[in-house]
């Protein structure tokens, strides 16, 4: 019987971002821009969800939480392809690219999770108002963000160890900008089996449990607001879930946005792009929406740059 490397390969080959050399530092430069708008721009709400004790509340260390995720799934991926387009290597190693796809499968699933518990919070807010604080509180939102955590961090963990023991023979280009994991299942050539039911079983847990929760959270929402006699209550009520039905909406919009780019197109390119869409855009817009349409948060930005002249 043939003795078959588990591997096979030592590196995989991530696609190249452009293939025009003029275009590359021009690319640099705009990707390394949205890394460091998200960056800051999440470190910001960090900062003011601590300062400000008016933000002390479950749906502000929430949103913080969701900042922290969205600063670490960027932090995954868009760092190695702006070194990728720098030095013109497209080559990741075998354990860079296993880590990738771990860190991108746990701060994914995390991120969906906490959309879920933060449509749980607006449920309970406004459908059932003089029983939220009883209900909801920050104890019980740090325990569902630990167990979501969790969950996410097993998954990712199974799945890696699923994929670290598949072959894999000559064709290592992974057709996208970072290593995603059905993309390197597609590469092996070994039974896959096994590893295509737990990314089935995983897409419904992170996937269609939070969404489907997320739906029945606002069916309810508006049911009740729609019951509201006074027009300023409902208008308060439509508010206070405005960003966070925009968020859902980038997040899931662009991740359904790669199913079906990849279920309906030969492109490797469009596919790749939609992939960088629900990577980075959903994770740099974050800020911008919820401290543009957020009252509080406008209030708390401008209460810490009115502070910050003084520190100097």
């Amino acid at each position: 019987m043939e003795t078959r490397n588990q591997t096979g390969v030592s590196k995989f080959l991530l696609m190249e971002v452009t293939e025009d050399p003029e275009l590359q530092p021009l690319l640099f430069s705009l990707f390394l821009s949205m890394y460091l708008v998200t960056i800051l721009g999440n470190l910001l709400i960090i900062l003011v969800v601590i300062t400000d004790s008016n933000l002390h509340t479950p749906m502000y260390f929430l949103l913080s939480n969701l900042s922290f995720t969205d600063i670490c799934l960027s932090t995954t991926t868009i760092p190695k392809m702006l070194l990728n387009i720098q030095t013109q290597n497209q080559s990741i190693t075998h354990t860079g690219c296993l880590t990738q796809v771990c860190l991108v499968l746990v701060f994914a699933g995390e991120e969906s999770c906490l959309l879920a518990i933060m449509a749980y919070d607006r449920y309970v807010a406004i459908c059932h108002p003089l029983r939220y604080t009883v209900i909801i509180n920050i104890h019980l939102c740090g325990l569902l963000t630990l167990l979501s955590l969790f969950i996410s961090i097993v998954d990712a963990l199974v799945q890696s160890v699923l994929v670290l023991q598949l072959s894999f023979c000559t064709d290592v280009e992974i057709p996208l900008f970072f290593c995603e994991v059905v993309q390197v299942i597609k590469l092996a050539c070994s039974d896959t089996l096994i590893n295509n039911i737990l990314i089935y079983s995983a897409t419904s847990i992170f996937g269609g449990i939070p969404l489907s929760g997320i739906i029945f959270s606002y069916t309810q929402i508006v049911s009740s607001v729609l019951r509201m006699p006074a027009a300023g209550r409902k208008h308060k009520a439509f508010s206070t879930c405005g960003s966070h039905l925009s968020v859902v909406s980038l997040f899931y919009g662009t991740g359904f946005g790669v199913y079906i780019s990849s279920a309906f197109t030969d492109s490797s390119r469009i596919t790749a792009v939609a992939s960088l869409m629900y990577t980075v855009v959903p994770q740099m817009m974050n800020p911008f929406i919820y401290s543009l349409r957020n009252r509080d948060m406008k209030g708390a930005l401008r209460k810490l740059i009115g502070r910050t002249p003084s520190l100097v």
